[in-house]
């Protein structure tokens, strides 16, 4: 068993540990590099850091090195069949970054859960009892407002929405907006969207037009860093490395640990 954090937390902070669900309901925003590459950041800075894997592409997974064919347990085995989640947990390349996987196996998941009790908490449950072993809990939930994303906002403190700078963002952002608040109401009053992060972002006047009608729109919430479109984002999935790891000195990879830094406070978890 993995020691239990110690992390505490000072005046102005947010108490560890914190999960943190990586939603938004439009496809091919960079959801899934954004939580893998800022659970990276976070691994970085010397926290504990669970990467929990809601899509049934398991793109996290295999972009954190995971093979997840190969195993005998994933995350749908923790939701339907009542496996433990420290089962399915596995180790990354990263230091401190750990992944539970998905695979395709999860692709029914949604019309599976519909019949069960407590179908909205199974995720909670399950974070519960590996939570004192960690630091952070990213969620990297698939972009629809089925059970999956609702066990993943049922048992987040917090939301962490990107956005892709081009037309249709704000109308995405809507959306996920007002499922966050039904989720709120409903399963999970404490629930809130805390970061807004602009990401691809290329200099362009359209581009520019968004940051700042999102800037406007949603104020200290939206993360000071704009993450720039890169290739070497698009490539490190292949290599089964977040982009921190695979090019460590793109303008992407500082980016995205500047956005880390803002989430964290500007503080590491090393031992003082």
């Amino acid at each position: 068993m993995a020691p239990q954090s110690t992390s505490e937390s000072t005046p102005g902070e947010i108490a560890l540990p914190r999960v943190i669900a990586f939603a938004n309901q439009k496809g091919g925003v960079g959801k899934t590099t954004t939580a893998i590459t800022v659970a990276a950041c976070l691994a970085e800075l010397e926290y504990r850091v669970l990467v929990v894997d809601l899509d049934p592409q398991g793109n996290a997974s295999t972009g954190l090195g995971i093979n997840a064919r190969d195993l005998d347990a994933t995350i749908y085995d923790v939701l339907l069949r009542g496996e433990k989640l420290e089962n399915c947990i596995e180790p990354t390349a990263v230091k401190n970054l750990f992944v539970a996987p998905a695979n395709l196996d999860l692709a029914g998941a949604d019309i599976e859960l519909v019949p069960e009790m407590g179908r909205e908490q199974r995720l909670k449950k399950a974070i519960d009892t590996v939570i004192d072993q960690y630091d952070y809990v990213i969620l990297d939930c698939p972009p629809s407002l089925g059970l999956l994303t609702v066990n993943g906002l049922t048992a987040a403190t917090e939301v962490f929405v990107p956005i892709q700078c081009e037309y249709f963002a704000l109308e995405g952002l809507g959306q996920l907006l007002r499922s966050v608040d039904r989720v709120s109401q409903v399963l999970n009053p404490t629930l809130e969207v805390r970061h807004i992060a602009c990401v691809m972002y290329t200099h362009t006047t359209l581009a520019d037009d968004v940051v700042r009608e999102v800037r406007e729109h949603f104020g200290d919430k939206v993360c000071k860093t704009v993450v720039p479109r890169s290739v070497r984002v698009a490539e490190a999935p292949s290599h089964g490395k977040p982009v921190t790891s695979f090019d460590p000195s793109s303008a992407a990879a500082k980016a995205y640990r500047e956005i880390a830094k803002e989430i964290s406070g500007g503080t590491s978890n090393r031992p003082r």
